[in-house]
C-alpha cells in the first residue's frame, strides 16, 4: 500500500511549524501539537522514527535543523514514506541551489506550496523527478548565497516529457561522438582460515554507466549469467556457447530498466539517462574466484618475541596486476621492535593500529611475495590476558578482474538515425573485507 499520507509538517528544532501541508481530512489540524508533546518534548526522537500516538502514525527524519514529519491514520507504507521524503529533500535541493535548511524554507514558501501540491496527491505520492517538474514550475527559487551550483535552465519540448513515461531522459540531446562507458565494479567480502580454508566468501557488485548518446536510443545488454543464456537457448531452440555462466543473486536494476521485458526475455534492455548513472546492482555467493590467497604462520616464542611469516599468492592471471595493495598484520599492543625482510614492497610497522603494514604497488599476477619479520615484545607482569590474534586484513584493487567472473557478452544500441556508437567497458574488483585468521 502506499503512504496515503494525510499531512506533512516541516519543523525547526524548536519544534515551531515552518509549513505543513494538508492532503486528507482525516486528522486535525493540531497533531503536530501531539508531536511536539508526545515526541519533541519526551527527548524521543532518536529513538525510532516511527511513532504511534492515538489512532495516528507519526513519520519523521531530519534533514539539517528541519524536522519533516509526515501523519497518517492507516496502515501506510512506512518504507515508501521516507523515501518519499528523501526524493522531496533533493528535489528542493535541486531548486534552492543545493542547500535544505530552515532558512531556504523560510525564503522558499510559495515555491514549496506549488511543488507539495504537485508531488503529492490526495497523500499519494507523485512525480517527483526534478527534471520533469522543472519543465512546467520554472519559478526560481532563493538560492544560498553559498552555493555555486549553476542553475538549470529548462528545456523546451516539455509535453513528451511530462506525458511520456521516460522522465529521466530529455529529448534533443546532440552529442558529436556517441559513446558508452560500462564499469563492472565488485567487491570481495572473505573471511579465510588460517588454513586457507573459506570461512564466508561472497560478491557484491554494481554496473556503472556513463551514456553520451544523441537522440532517444535503446539500449540492450547481454551478461553471461544463466538465467539470461538459458533463455536465450530456449528463444534460439539451440544451446548457447558462452563459457562460464554465473548466478546472480539480490538483483535491482535502476528505474529505467524495462522489467517487463527483463521478466520476459531475460535480458537487461533501457532507455539510458543523460550522463552517468548506476545501471544494476546484484551478490553473488556461489562460484567466487578469490584474486589473493594469503598463507600466514605466526609462531609465539616465549613472551618476548613472534616470528610472522606471510605468504600472499596472486591468482589472477599473469598478464594482470593488482594496485595498491595493503597487508596489515596485527601485532600484540606491547610491540617494541620490528626486524623485516619482504621480497616485494614495502612494509612498516604502524604502532597506532598495532600492526605491520605490508604495501605493494603494483602487484603482478602469478606471483608469490613474501615477508618474514621478528617482533620483540615488552615483558610486563601486569599483562595476563593472551593475545587474541585479531585476523589479518587485506587491501587491493584488481583492473579487468572480476571476483564472480560477470563478463559483458554484447552491449547493443539502436536509435532510429543509425549512427555509430563507441562502446568502452571496464572492470575492477576491490576488497570489501578480505580477512585471513592467524
Amino acid at each position: 500500500m502506499p503512504v496515503a499520507a494525510s499531512a506533512i509538517y516541516f519543523l525547526n528544532l524548536r519544534g515551531d511549524v515552518l509549513i505543513n501541508r494538508l492532503y486528507r481530512d482525516d486528522v486535525g489540524g493540531n497533531m503536530v501539537d501531539a508531536f511536539r508533546m508526545h515526541i519533541m518534548q519526551t527527548k524521543e526522537l532518536g529513538t525510532c522514527p516511527v511513532r504511534q500516538i492515538g489512532g495516528c502514525s507519526f513519520f519523521y527524519m531530519r534533514i539539517s535543523n528541519v524536522y519533516i514529519v509526515i501523519v497518517v491514520s492507516s496502515n501506510a507504507n512506512v518504507a515508501c514514506a521516507f523515501k518519499f521524503v528523501v526524493e522531496a529533500v533533493a528535489l528542493f535541493k535541486s531548486y534552492f541551489g543545493g542547500a535544505f535548511d530552515e532558512d531556504a524554507i523560510r525564503n522558499n514558501f510559495v515555491l514549496i506550496y506549488e511543488l507539495l501540491d504537485e508531488i503529492m496527491d490526495f497523500g499519494y505520492p507523485q512525480n517527483l523527478s526534478p527534471e520533469i517538474l522543472k519543465l512546467y514550475i520554472t519559478q526560481e527559487g532563493v538560492r544560498s548565497p553559498f552555493s555555486s551550483k549553476p542553475t538549470d535552465k529548462p528545456v523546451p519540448n516539455a509535453t513528451l516529457q511530462v506525458t511520456g513515461a521516460v522522465g529521466w531522459r530529455r529529448e534533443g540531446l546532440v552529442y558529436k561522438k556517441n559513446e558508452v562507458f560500462l564499469d563492472i565494479v565488485e567487491s570481495v567480502n572473505l573471511l579465510m582460515s588460517s588454513k586457507g580454508s573459506v570461512l564466508r566468501c561472497d560478491v557484491t557488485g554494481k554496473i556503472l554507466m556513463k551514456c553520451f548518446l544523441s537522440g532517444m536510443p535503446d539500449l540492450k545488454l547481454g551478461l553471461n549469467d544463466k538465467i539470461g543464456l538459458e533463455k536465450e537457448s530456449q528463444l534460439k531452440s539451440r544451446p548457447t556457447k558462452s563459457g562460464k555462466t554465473i548466478e546472480l543473486d539480490d538483483v535491482t536494476f535502476h528505474q529505467c530498466v524495462n522489467l517487463t521485458r527483463f521478466n520476459s526475455e531475460k535480458t537487461v534492455s533501457f532507455v539510458p539517462p543523460d550522463g552517468e548513472f548506476e545501471l544494476m546492482k546484484y551478490r553473488i555467493t556461489e562460484g567466487v574466484n578469490l584474486p589473493f590467497r594469503v598463507l600466514p604462520t605466526i609462531k609465539e616464542l616465549g613472551r618476548t618475541r613472534i616470528e610472522v611469516n606471510v605468504k600472499v599468492k596472486s591468482v589472477f592471471g599473469a598478464k594482470m596486476f593488482a594496485l595498491g595493495v595493503v597487508i596489515k598484520i596485527p601485532v600484540p599492543k606491547q610491540t617494541a621492535k620490528t626486524n623485516f625482510q619482504v621480497t616485494s614492497g614495502r612494509a612498516k610497522y604502524n604502532a597506532a593500529i598495532d600492526c605491520l603494514v605490508w604495501k605493494i604497488r603494483k602487484f603482478p599476477g602469478q606471483t608469490e611475495p613474501t615477508l618474514s619479520a621478528e617482533v620483540e615484545l615488552i615483558s610486563t607482569m601486569t599483562e595476563k590476558k593472551s593475545w587474541t590474534r585479531p585476523p589479518i586484513q587485506m587491501e587491493f584493487q584488481v583492473p579487468m578482474f572480476t571476483a564472480s567472473g560477470l563478463r559483458v557478452r554484447f552491449l547493443k544500441v539502436w536509435e532510429k538515425s543509425g549512427y555509430n556508437t563507441v562502446e568502452w567497458v571496464r572492470y575492477i574488483t576491490k576488497a570489501g573485507s578480505y580477512e585471513i585468521r592467524c
